[in-house]
């Protein structure tokens, strides 16, 4: 298929590049060419536009059709409505969301694509639920053919995956915890949280590609596997060769202390969840996500 990624430099939408390639798409990426990273696919494939701008994207694109688009970096609602009347003879049109749209405080820690999408405490979920509804009513209205995909907690070599941490310099967290000095875990550490691989992801969103019967729909990608927040930065800990010092705070006192963390505690990580991963697998049968992080996470380097 030929297939467009809106993005394609991103921690979840690197990995999806290389699964992409590997199911054998004709694969071509659109972005501001600003990434320090090596590009991963030709340059003859990379398409150089701001994707936020309308017409800088359409005069980039030249009228080429897509069997496939996957829009990585929509944060806004008014940007995906710019979406439809670009793409407007899309066959399929992928739009990743988050998995932190889901209602909070959670009525149930089972969270499946049935659960409310309603985040009063967090404004980046808060547009992504603004940029599903677009979606939706043009998928209702006009025919569009939309896909919601959600992501949760997801990492790679360059993430590391915690509830309070550096995401620009996360490899802050490893020098702290080696020259063992606090590290802050909200409550008691004992609430339950899903992290996902970023190959993991890749698995999943490669295998909705193409799929008719998941126009219109909605999907989470996540990992099958939940764990404490004890557990996972003991994890972490042991894979940088240390044993974390830990201190236990109230998600309250955090966020009374620095408020730019109500959306990340309050409006996502202060509550166990587990994401089921059914309605995903009835459409990529063969789909098995078992994440265990320290068996994908190598021995972080000294120095």
């Amino acid at each position: 298929m030929r297939v467009l990624f809106v993005g394609g430099t991103g921690l979840i939408s690197s990995a999806c590049v290389l699964a992409a390639q590997r199911a054998g798409h004709d694969l071509w990426l659109v972005n501001r060419g600003q990434s320090r990273l090596p590009p991963a696919v030709s340059e003859e494939q990379i398409i150089i536009a701001d994707a936020t701008n309308a017409a800088q994207l359409r005069h980039a694109l030249k009228g080429a059709r897509w069997d496939v688009v996957v829009q990585f970096v929509g944060f806004r609602p008014d940007h995906v409505a710019d979406d439809i009347e670009t793409f407007v003879d899309v066959g399929q049109y992928v739009f990743i969301s988050s998995a932190s749209v889901y209602e909070k405080p959670p009525s149930s820690w089972l969270i499946t694509e049935r659960t409310p999408t309603v985040n009063p405490f967090w404004d980046y979920s808060h547009q992504k639920i603004a940029c599903e509804r677009v979606l939706e009513r043009a998928n209702q209205e006009q025919g569009f053919p939309v896909t919601i995909v959600r992501p949760s907690l997801t990492y790679s070599v360059s993430q590391i995956p915690v509830a309070i941490g550096s995401w620009v310099k996360p490899f802050t967290l490893v020098e702290r915890m080696r020259r063992k000095a606090k590290i802050l875990v909200p409550g008691d550490g004992t609430s339950i949280w899903t992290l996902t691989h970023n190959s993991d992801f890749a698995k999943g969103l490669i295998g909705l590609l193409g799929q008719q019967p998941a126009i219109g729909e909605d999907y989470h990608i996540t990992s099958d596997e939940a764990l404490s927040w004890n557990q996972i930065y003991a994890l972490v800990g042991e894979a940088a060769g240390v044993e974390p010092d830990i201190l236990h705070i109230p998600s309250d006192a955090i966020v009374a202390a620095d408020p730019s963390q109500l959306g990340t505690l309050w409006g996502d990580k202060s509550y166990s969840t587990v994401l089921d991963n059914s309605k995903l697998r009835s459409i990529v049968p063969v789909l098995r996500i078992t994440e265990i992080p320290h068996s994908r996470s190598p021995n972080f380097p000294r120095g």
